[in-house]
């Protein structure tokens, strides 16, 4: 489990501030260890009710960078960095 300081970029509004993202994925340790992050390379994406995105880890795990879009809204940029 990994969790990462994350920001959306909007079309005019640049980078900004958006809500902890926290990656546990179970019965996967391949892809997210339950005790670190994912390795280099590694592509996570998700849908549901909550919004849909996908991401590909850089650095070890320390980042992320993709796309998300949540409900009601266009689709954004999002990334993110491994909180301490």
């Amino acid at each position: 489990m990994a969790t990462y300081n994350t920001e959306i970029h909007t079309g005019g509004g640049g980078w900004q501030d958006d809500a902890p993202l926290t990656l546990s994925i179970a019965n996967r340790n391949d892809v997210a260890p339950g005790d670190g992050a994912p390795a280099t390379g590694t592509t996570v994406t998700w849908n549901g009710d909550a919004g849909s995105g996908s991401v590909t880890f850089f650095d070890n795990g320390s980042s992320f960078q993709g796309t998300a879009q949540f409900p009601n809204e266009g689709p954004v940029g999002y990334r993110g960095t491994l909180a301490d």
